[in-house]
């Protein structure tokens, strides 16, 4: 016999419905007793953007079975209310967060690096291995992909909304509390390596005529050994980190 519960999603989980059921309470029809889990991905919504379930106002487990004549809220994950004492469908959200990113954000992933943030990125990585390294190394995949995020092996994820890199990046840094935790060239923006201070000495054969002349502070990449120095590139670079801090801040 079909049964139906009565389910709301709130806030950005809305992004994932069709018109129809934006914003609103609807009818979920369903055969035997599935686990929310599935019936929210059913519907459209990857487990990962999930931090709280409401059934008949009672906090459940993602492994909770719906029953006929349910009433179910559905929330993100929360970042300024305190719901300590409900059930959080994973871990204390990260003011931290390493992140792996799909091929299809190759210019976030440079961007991240940008602002100081731990971003794994390869174009040869495929979904399987995003969520082997995820799962092995604790990041968070980023990615345009629902489906992906619908993997059941997936514990940590978040849908990029956003259209383009600019965009995408102050959603990110939004969406993950992640303002007082900005530190430009701290990364490098080719490998994902921490950038440090290295004498000029060390490096002379590696310099141009022009920037040895000009130039006496020197940062290298601890990984593949890019050096970095405050030329005309590292002064655009700078302005444009300042120019999305601002925007943040400002709209905060």
């Amino acid at each position: 016999m079909q049964k139906s519960a009565q389910i709301r999603f709130y806030e950005e989980l809305n992004d994932f419905l069709p018109a129809v059921r934006k914003k609103t309470q609807f009818s979920y029809f369903f055969e035997c007793n599935p686990s929310i889990k599935d019936a929210i991905e059913a519907i459209g919504v990857p487990h990962t953007e999930v931090d709280l379930i409401l059934v008949n106002s009672e906090s459940v487990t993602f492994s909770y079975h719906l029953l006929d004549g349910d009433i179910v809220s559905v929330y993100p994950v929360f970042e300024s209310m305190d719901i300590s004492n409900v059930t959080h469908l994973r871990e204390k959200s990260l003011r931290d967060p390493k992140f792996i990113l799909d091929v299809h954000l190759g210019k976030l992933a440079k961007y991240l690096r940008l602002f100081g943030f731990d971003t794994l990125y390869e174009n040869s990585y495929d979904d399987y291995e995003i969520i082997a390294i995820s799962s092995a190394r604790k990041r968070t995949i980023l990615t345009r992909d629902v489906s992906l995020l619908k993997n059941k092996s997936v514990t940590r994820g978040y849908w990029i909304r956003s259209q383009h890199a600019n965009d995408r990046l102050i959603e990110v840094i939004r969406r993950f509390d992640l303002v007082s935790t900005i530190r430009p060239f701290f990364r490098c923006t080719v490998c994902n390596g921490i950038i440090k201070k290295v004498r000029k000495e060390s490096i002379m054969d590696r310099l141009e005529p022009k920037t040895k002349r000009y130039y006496d502070e020197f940062h290298k990449c601890t990984i593949c050994e890019k050096i970095y120095w405050k030329g005309s590139h590292y002064e655009n670079m700078a302005k444009f980190a300042e120019t999305i801090k601002k925007k943040i801040t400002e709209s905060m």
